[in-house]
C-alpha cells in the first residue's frame, strides 16, 4: 500500500476516493523515562527514551490507519497528516493521530 503526505501520487491516477481513514494511539510515558528525560534536560542532549515512545506511537497510528484503508478496499492513502498531543494529568500521556484519504489507484 502506498502511503503519502501528498494529495496525488506521481505516475498514478486516482480511480476512486473511498473516504477519510484514521488511526489513533495513546501511550503513557512511565516514571523512569520521565526521570531520565528530566536529567537529560538538565545536562542537555536528546532523550532516546522519549524518541522511542514517539516513534512507537506514530508507527501504531499509521498501521491502524492503513488497516482501516485496507478494509475499505484501498491500495493507497493520500494526504496523510500526523498530529501529536499530550493529554492526561500533567500531560503524562502522548496521543498521536494519523489521518488521510483512502483511495484506489
Amino acid at each position: 500500500m502506498i502511503l503519502t503526505t501528498t494529495n496525488t501520487i506521481e505516475t498514478h491516477q486516482i480511480k476512486e476516493y473511498l473516504g477519510i481513514v484514521t488511526g489513533e494511539t495513546i501511550i503513557g510515558a512511565n516514571i523512569f523515562k520521565d526521570f531520565f528525560a528530566g536529567i537529560r534536560d538538565i545536562v542537555g542532549g536528546r532523550s532516546a527514551s522519549y524518541e522511542g515512545v514517539l516513534r512507537e506511537a506514530k508507527d501504531t497510528a499509521i498501521k491502524e490507519m492503513q488497516e482501516q484503508a485496507q478494509r475499505l478496499g484501498a491500495n493507497a492513502v493520500i494526504g496523510i497528516d500526523l498530529d501529536y498531543e499530550t493529554v492526561g494529568a500533567n500531560g503524562g500521556m502522548l496521543m498521536v493521530t494519523a489521518s488521510g484519504t483512502a483511495v484506489k489507484i
